[in-house]
């Protein structure tokens, strides 16, 4: 497998699987939450309220470990395990280009102060379980 071959399919489960567990650090011990994905090259971005513990978390230790893709069929389903550092931010235009109206079961638009993005840059994405085979390593 190519590493274009490599990165095309981490896409693909990312594209298809935007819901995914993202795991921060509290109080020491990780801690994990489910959290819906939108992907731009190789980063990933998520609404969240600046008033969640995970902003706070993040603030302490920006690093993350995302897990998208496992269909829960068993052996041979395939995910991404993707390790990142995030960012806050509450850029407008971004805040806008990112906002659905599913959204308002949090927000109260897109202006809402609370409402901002987790921006994750990848440090590193691995193609896990692909049937059977090794896990592959997007160089990034």
């Amino acid at each position: 497998m190519s590493q274009q071959d490599i990165k095309e399919t981490a896409e693909k489960i990312i594209d298809d699987s935007a819901v995914g567990t993202m795991a921060t650090i509290k109080q020491n011990k990780p801690h994990s939450r489910y959290m819906t994905f939108i992907r731009k090259g190789l980063t990933l971005y998520t609404a969240t309220s600046s008033e969640t513990h995970k902003t706070e978390e993040i603030k302490a230790n920006p690093y993350t470990h995302i897990l998208l893709g496992y269909e829960g069929d068993g052996f041979g389903d395939d995910y991404v395990e993707y390790e990142g550092k995030v960012s806050l931010s509450d850029d407008e235009h971004l805040k806008q280009e990112l906002w659905t109206d599913y959204m308002e079961n949090w927000f109260k638009g897109p202006d809402d102060p609370s409402y901002i993005v987790l921006e994750i840059t990848p440090v590193a994405i691995r193609v896990m379980n692909k049937k059977g085979v090794e896990p592959k390593t997007v160089e990034l």
